[in-house]
């Protein structure tokens, strides 16, 4: 039978859709930067307000040239939709589960959630990195997650201070030059 007869159950995943990642557990905390959360809030607003208007035109068009089952613009198009309601679904059921974090004037001078931290390592090598939540990690600009074993190790710390990281290929000795909090 062809493809074009059978029907996928609703909220069936295609083949090639990546899954969203897991929320947080109902009531389980899960902390962000505000600027974290003023990004996901943005993408919500982008998604619903941009993406899907011109989509759902896309599609409108496409079921106006007739013949569903062979367009492959209509298709293309139902499926481009169901992405998008699935993220805009995913970032509203987020957005309510999270905790935004301001750091607090006493935390000057240690390595809390949001600091902003210049490391050594023993090869006199240096990286800043911004500890942020799970939700918001981006290494390439710098932003680790509160949960990965360098934020980890960093945690309580004070400048001068040495850190212990454990990793895959062996310990690193990261010591601390520097800390700050960005005020956004």
């Amino acid at each position: 039978m062809s493809k074009a007869f059978t029907r996928e159950p609703d909220g069936a995943p295609d083949d090639d859709e990546a899954p969203e990642p897991e929320l947080p557990a109902a009531g389980a905390k899960r902390y962000i930067t505000a600027a974290g959360y003023r990004a996901i809030e943005l993408e919500l607003v982008r998604l619903f307000q941009v993406e899907r208007p011109k989509v759902t035109a896309e599609v409108s068009a496409a079921a106006a040239q007739g013949d569903r089952s062979e367009n492959a613009e209509y298709i293309y198009g139902k499926k481009k939709l169901r992405q998008i309601d699935g993220r805009i679904r995913y970032l509203s059921m987020l957005l309510d589960r999270l905790t935004v974090v301001v750091p607090e004037p006493a935390q000057a001078g240690r390595v809390f959630f949001g600091a902003v931290v210049t490391v050594e390592d023993e090869d006199g090598k240096r990286a800043t990195y911004k500890i942020v939540g799970p939700d918001e990690t981006d290494l390439e600009g710098g932003k680790i997650s509160v949960e990965s074993p360098v934020a980890k190790a960093l945690l309580g710390k004070e400048v001068g201070d040495e850190a212990t990281v454990v990793r895959p290929k062996g310990t690193a000795e990261l010591e601390i030059i520097s800390i700050r909090y960005d005020t956004q």
